[in-house]
């Protein structure tokens, strides 16, 4: 059964937490030992209705304030699909809340409310959704039972959406009315919208195909661990393992290790300690090669007919993360899959407004939030790939190297 990591984005007040509870209250995900705590925990309400809220909401301070603070983690499957479910907060102040829970989804969920249409957190999010390459979005038109279910509010709703999914070159956007406190169009079929033939909520999560996002092109194998067992029976075994990215590897493949270009062959395939023929992304195997080599933890086996580039200097976007403002000539370590290094950021070239996709050239550092162009040199040659083309080996962190907190999100241009 494959897995789909899908996240919610939208303004405050949007209905996200809502929404996710809702999914997980009517497709029969909620244990009855939770749903009795739910039960006490929404007595207050006028209404006597559950708080489908609460159910992501876990801090304290969420709860008190009505708001999504922290990125919250949600897991359910059915018959058909796995699932993980990141909760972001909406508020500006919490846009690296986002960046973290968006960095790894398939999928994005982007609410807009019904009575107030697109609003800048909206544009905000779909920008985010943008720069991040989330390959899937489906636009949430929630709240429709205010709107007395109008097909003209949510037409309009998705003109004006679909003009920002141009400029933003948006691919695979859906556009779907719902109501999740009422329950319309999330898991079943909803009575109160005749006039919307397309698929429930539920059903779009089900059938988003997340095998073609994979790449299977460019071959990537960041090690992991080298087995070296030196045993008497296993005298000269010496297996690379790791997890592959990208690609597939078949025995007699020509590969380059890097960063220090040593060539070899594949001699052998192993995954779940049987030999096979072939591998592909994502399944974790160990390479046996033909040669020698000096390999450690943290070098790249790559396929020779897409080799990456590998320099000490690059160009990332950058979401910045930490309270201490980032200027230029700090030092930190970067980390990319496996391989950690030693790193500074030699200059900030513009800070961009996730509002307007303005660039603001005049910008000598960055605060807590900001998301700026930014160019770093590292201590040693990285084999990386641009993040458009192959997020899982263009996407970074920078590592305060005192604290050891991450402190930076990079997407490499």
């Amino acid at each position: 059964m494959d897995l789909l990591r899908f996240i919610t984005a939208g303004s405050v007040d949007d209905g996200k937490s809502t929404l996710i509870g809702r999914l997980l209250y009517d497709s029969k995900s909620i244990l009855t030992d939770q749903l009795e705590a739910l039960e006490r925990q929404s007595r207050n309400k006028e209404d006597g209705e559950i708080d489908l809220a609460l159910l992501t909401d876990g801090l304290r301070a969420e709860r008190e304030q009505g708001i999504t603070i922290d990125v919250a983690y949600k897991y359910f499957s059915t018959p058909k699909r796995k699932f993980i479910i990141a909760d972001a907060p909406g508020h500006i102040q919490y846009t690296r809340n986002m960046v973290t829970g968006a960095s790894n989804a398939n999928l994005i969920i982007i609410l807009v409310d019904a009575r107030n249409g697109v609003v800048e957190q909206t544009r905000r999010h779909s920008i985010i959704a943008g720069l991040l390459n989330i390959p899937h979005v489906v636009v949430a038109i929630n709240k429709m039972d205010l709107v007395d279910y109008s097909q003209d509010t949510y037409n309009n709703i998705a003109i004006d959406y679909a003009e920002i999914a141009r400029t933003l070159n948006l691919k695979d956007v859906t556009y779907l009315p719902i109501s999740a406190l009422k329950g319309d169009n999330i898991v079943e079929r909803s009575a109160n919208l005749p006039w919307y033939e397309g698929d429930t909520l539920l059903e779009l999560l089900e059938r988003t195909e997340v095998e073609k996002d994979v790449n299977l092109s460019y071959g990537r194998l960041p090690v992991q661990y080298v087995i070296r067992p030196q045993t008497d029976e296993l005298h000269d075994y010496r297996g690379y393992a790791g997890k592959i990215i990208s690609g597939i590897y078949k025995k007699g493949d020509a590969v380059t290790i890097l960063p220090a270009g040593l060539r070899s062959r594949i001699k052998a395939i192993e995954r779940g300690g049987e030999q096979v023929e072939e591998a592909f992304a994502p399944q974790s195997v160990v390479l046996h090669l033909e040669d020698d080599l000096d390999i450690s933890r943290g070098d790249l086996i790559a396929k020779d007919d897409h080799l990456p580039r590998v320099e000490q200097e690059m160009e990332v976007l950058l979401c910045w993360m930490d309270s201490k403002p980032l200027v230029g000539g700090n030092r930190y370590l970067l980390q990319l899959g496996s391989r950690t290094v030693r790193s500074v950021v030699k200059e900030i070239e513009y800070r961009l407004d996730v509002n307007s996709l303005e660039k603001d050239y005049s910008t000598q550092q960055a605060g807590l939030n900001d998301i700026v162009k930014a160019r770093i040199r590292t201590a040693t040659p990285l084999p990386y790939d641009s993040y458009a083309e192959l997020q899982v080996n263009g996407g970074a962190i920078l590592i305060d190297e005192t604290s050891h907190v991450t402190v930076g999100a990079c997407m490499i241009q």
